[in-house]
């Protein structure tokens, strides 16, 4: 049985966390970038990973921050994996003082393979939906046909996942990890067991047949 791991990202509620991990999640995801409306401060995320079980893996999500914002963030909220959503470059990247992944948008003529290289330090490429204004959580999917090439990168899809679509997004491109927010949520910050169940069962099902 192939396994995949599963994200469940914009977590801003104790009781969200707890469920998600209950119902299967292997990570959860804090958004340290204020404009965003699953914002969540350090300190308030680190009052919820404290509670947590043992390995469940915690990540901070940053866009643009300051390596000193990225630093004491880090520090406060005690995560243990961090996403740069932004236009961060190699260099601002790799002064992470945790493991790290880079968040990249996909739109066609982005040449993936060029980029792994480029972010060669990073854990994982997590492949996000393109938005003109917006670095993430936009709700939308994107050509996967994009990504079907050759790769020799960790792949985490994201953009756009819900129950109704995991599956072909698994067959068809075969990631290391999905990444949901919006898909498993009743609003903006607020996630709903009922999809987190359904999300997280469509998976388990891909694993199965794999």
């Amino acid at each position: 049985m192939r396994r995949v791991r599963i994200k469940i990202c914009g977590i801003t509620r104790e009781e969200d966390a707890f469920a998600a991990v209950e119902l299967g999640a292997d990570a959860l995801g804090f958004v340290f970038y204020p404009p965003s409306p699953r914002f969540l401060s350090p300190g308030d995320a680190r009052r919820i990973i404290e509670r947590l079980p043992p390995f469940i893996t915690t990540v901070g999500l940053f866009v643009d921050a300051s390596a000193s914002d990225v630093h004491a963030q880090v520090t406060e909220s005690g995560v243990d994996l961090v996403q740069f959503h932004g236009k961060e470059t190699p260099a601002e990247c790799a002064a992470s003082p945790r493991a790290w992944i880079k968040a990249i948008q996909a739109r066609p003529g982005v040449d993936f393979a060029r980029i792994a290289l480029q972010y060669s330090g990073a854990r994982a490429l997590l492949i996000d939906a393109w938005h003109p204004e917006l670095p993430g959580g936009t709700g939308v999917s994107f050509d996967w046909s994009l990504l079907t090439g050759p790769r020799d990168y960790p792949l985490v899809l994201a953009g756009g996942l819900d129950a109704g679509n995991v599956g072909a997004a698994l067959r068809q491109l075969a990631p290391y990890a999905v990444d949901v927010s919006g898909g498993v949520e009743s609003s903006k910050g607020i996630k709903n067991i009922a999809k987190m169940r359904e999300f997280i069962a469509e998976v388990r099902n891909f694993e199965r047949q794999a």
